[in-house]
């Protein structure tokens, strides 16, 4: 196994720790009776009944498309059946297939095609709220829409939010000759749970004329995705990347990318081979009869849509830098720490970074002799700081960097806004004391935004105060397609909003500090 491999292992087995972090648990918030005013609601398929909360209303578990089952298995999302009755939605459906991290214990329940409304109290088909609708992250092999509870956001900010599971890992975004949709099918669930927001959401009091697709991590990519997707045209109206740039590169493996369709398949090749299918008379007609753990224990580390697609005809990074994309309003942004979590994990698993090994470590991630050294002389080691070191050459390398860019090619075909969440105390989304202060690190901003797995996180009073000027902009973004208004300290579009508790500011130097100029000389 080569170092890349083995380091690139570490990177996904740090992903599942710090998912733990939001596992879904039982809300902590009171609930009314199930049988309160509004909780009852019509969709197209039938009847559905939530649980009405203090100042707001959930419904869980309502499914956006048929169970992906049997002969649905890697087919396009198709419609679900009506019911009869009052379908219950006051708990969430299973998440989608996936080993144990996020979700405790894991999934192996295919049925897994649903998503989670929240509503305001006041929100009615006749005073209709703006949608944010969530794409989780979890490097497109775990998470669940269930794992994220907005209620914040829709009580302060006045909006509905839509949480999604959509298919995961090799369920997801196998590729196979002759199989339509190859390496896309959990984006197309993605689009065909907008198509039922655009369709439905009215009756949960939503204003179907106004959705903004929002993510983080995995779920910002996809949202850069679904941008250059010509399948998503009309489905949202603005957009919110976290964490998750457009322009990210497959050869560097901690941000999410897309693949060539001719590299999916390659992976789609072994995977079959792996489980038995690989030289059989109809592979795809095995590969349904394999069992869901079996897939899962055999898919690889890395999980990555493929373009050259129907769905996704190019890169969404040439794409972006074609002006090939929807035009719409965009808020994307990045952590200030981005690398951080993953090389403290990457060093507390044995892979110490100090003068000595520092090159073998670049070199594990850049092969490239020129670039190793390149990167060498300007992040180099000293005696105590090779972790905040990597960190920085991961967090610049896969997102800071990136997500500028990103920014920038938007800039010139729709208004977009850029910040950096800069909380250098950001509660921690692990146990145990870190090898180093890790600052704001990859997914740290989730916490001011949502209370992950229904827990609200210790925030310090200026935090709350922070994460209540978060949600304000968030909001009135999705509102208006501004996120400034007369509560909040000015946005500029021109500039990056630093955003750290009581140190709310538009910078021009956020650039400087992540050695982008560097960066623009490897690409």
């Amino acid at each position: 196994m080569t170092m890349h491999r083995v380091l690139t292992t570490l990177y996904c087995a740090l992903t599942a720790v710090l998912a733990t972090a939001w596992s879904a648990a039982p809300p902590t918030h009171p609930s009314s009776p199930a049988t309160a005013p509004g909780t009852t609601v019509r969709v197209h398929d039938g009847l559905v009944r939530g649980i009405a909360h203090d100042g707001y209303r959930t419904f869980e578990g309502i499914p956006y498309a048929a169970a992906p089952l049997g002969s649905l298995r890697w087919a396009p999302p198709r419609r679900t059946a009506p019911w009869s009755g009052v379908r219950d939605a006051t708990r969430p459906a299973s998440a989608c297939p996936q080993p144990a991290g996020e979700v405790p214990g894991g999934s192996t329940d295919e049925d897994c095609l649903h998503l989670n409304v929240t509503t305001p109290d006041g929100a009615r088909p006749a005073r209709p709220r703006p949608v944010i609708v969530w794409l989780h992250g979890g490097g497109f092999t775990t998470g669940a829409g269930s794992s994220y509870d907005g209620h914040r956001m829709a009580t302060r900010g006045g909006v509905v939010v839509v949480t999604v599971n959509y298919r995961l890992g090799a369920l997801g975004f196998l590729a196979h000759s002759g199989l339509p949709g190859s390496g896309t099918f959990g984006l197309a669930d993605q689009q065909a749970a907008l198509r039922w927001v655009r369709a439905e959401i009215g009756a949960f009091g939503g204003d179907a004329r106004n959705v903004t697709l929002a993510g983080e991590s995995a779920g910002g990519y996809s949202v850069c995705a679904q941008l250059a997707s010509p399948a998503a045209a009309g489905l949202f109206d603005q957009a919110v990347i976290e964490s998750g740039p457009c322009t990210g590169r497959p050869d560097r493996p901690f941000a999410p990318s897309a693949v060539p369709l001719s590299t999916a398949r390659d992976a789609g090749a072994d995977l079959a081979v792996k489980v038995g299918c690989g030289f059989a008379r109809d592979a795809l007609a095995c590969l349904r009869r394999v069992d869901v753990s079996r897939l899962l224990a055999a898919q690889g580390t890395d999980q990555q849509p493929a373009h050259t697609t129907p769905l996704l005809p190019s890169d969404p990074a040439a794409a972006i830098a074609a002006g090939h994309v929807h035009r719409v309003p965009v808020l994307i942004g990045n952590n200030h720490d981005e690398g951080n979590g993953w090389a403290a994990g990457i060093i507390q698993a044995g892979n110490p970074v100090t003068p000595d090994t520092w090159p073998d470590v670049v070199a594990a991630f850049f092969p490239s002799a020129g670039q190793a050294k390149g990167i060498i002389r300007e992040y180099p080691v000293h005696r105590t700081d090779g972790g905040p070191v990597f960190g920085a050459v991961i967090g610049d390398a896969n997102f800071a960097c990136p997500t500028a860019r990103t920014g920038g090619l938007l800039a010139a075909h729709v208004p977009v806004w850029r910040y950096e969440f800069a909380d250098e105390h950001a509660p921690p989304l692990t146990t145990g004391t870190p090898l180093f202060p890790l600052g704001a690190p990859h997914a740290s901003e989730l916490s001011y935004l949502f209370d992950l797995g229904g827990r609200p996180r210790d925030l310090t009073p200026a935090q709350h105060r922070l994460a209540d000027t978060m949600i304000d902009y968030w909001t009135r973004f999705a509102r208006t397609a501004d996120p400034n208004g007369p509560s909040s300290p000015p946005w500029p579009r021109q500039s990056v909003l630093s955003l750290a508790p009581d140190h709310i500011v538009p910078t021009r130097t956020t650039q400087a500090r992540h050695h982008c100029a560097f960066w623009r000389t490897l690409a």
